[in-house]
């Protein structure tokens, strides 16, 4: 549900990391803060309690044009990872515009990855959305690590709707810019269609 401000003539988007406990999710929106220039961006604004953290920052890319005349600035928003912040979750999820699927690629993290997936579905379903209606995208983070499935059976078992989907170490920032784009692009393609 992106919200426009007529005063500055911008449309604003928000896009939400999701994904299990520790899989990248803010060192992913941490390495895009790092890369974007100072006065394209908000401040980054860390929610935090003794055990659970949430990031948030706001920038205007100025490559991706406009819309209508209007300008798109981009909210990022991480949700906390552990299930048991499901409330947290829920209220990040709140008119959100595009999601990205944090996926940890480790073997011992295959089973919290598919358990952060139906949990992301339940909750879009809860607010009203339909996670094959909304823009998008996959993250297959930490691949430089040496204990990781294949890229096939992540897939398989992550992304069984074939959304497009990114090979990513958040850490160096590969994958990171690639995986932004392609969410951002799918919200603006939305947002031209006039939903």
């Amino acid at each position: 549900m992106s919200f426009i401000n007529y005063a500055s003539r911008e449309i604003n988007c928000k896009i939400v990391y999701y994904g299990p406990g520790l899989c990248g999710k803010t060192t992913n929106l941490q390495f895009v803060y790092q890369k974007t220039a100072a006065d394209a961006k908000g401040k980054m604004i860390s929610l935090a309690t003794e055990t659970e953290r949430t990031l948030f920052f706001d920038f205007l890319p100025l490559a991706l044009g406009e819309i209508r005349g209007f300008k798109t600035r981009f909210h990022l928003y991480t949700v906390p990872g552990q299930v048991f912040y499901d409330a947290s979750r829920k209220l990040i999820l709140k008119g959100v515009d595009g999601v990205v699927f944090v996926a940890d690629s480790q073997e011992e993290r295959m089973e919290a990855n598919i358990e952060s997936v139906e949990n992301l579905r339940i909750n879009l379903t809860e607010q009203g959305y339909d996670l094959d209606k909304i823009p998008y995208v996959v993250q297959y983070n930490k691949r430089d690590l040496p204990n990781v499935v294949s890229v096939e059976e992540l897939r398989k078992e992550l992304n069984p709707t074939n959304v497009p989907d990114f090979e990513a170490c958040a850490t160096t920032g590969e994958g990171v810019f690639e995986t932004l784009k392609a969410v951002a692009k799918l919200i603006l393609v939305d947002l031209k269609k006039g939903k």
